[in-house]
């Protein structure tokens, strides 16, 4: 799968997924055949980081964050 480019568009496209079809981030990854950093360092670049409890990708700073 090719993901979007644009790391706010890729925010809402794995935030979307996220809320509406995979339990974790590991899940969606492996459903996707796509590797993890792929999505990590964009959004990561971009200020935000996955939350597992929220299983969200949320500003950076948010606790319980997992990679």
């Amino acid at each position: 799968m090719t993901l979007p480019k644009d790391p706010y568009i890729l925010l809402s496209f794995v935030n979307t997924k996220l809320r509406d079809f995979y339990e974790s981030l590991d899940e969606l990854c492996a459903a996707l055949c796509i590797d993890k950093e792929s999505i990590v360092e964009p959004l990561k670049a971009a200020g935000y980081q996955y939350n597992a409890k929220s299983n969200q990708f949320c500003e950076g700073g948010q606790n319980e964050t997992e990679v």
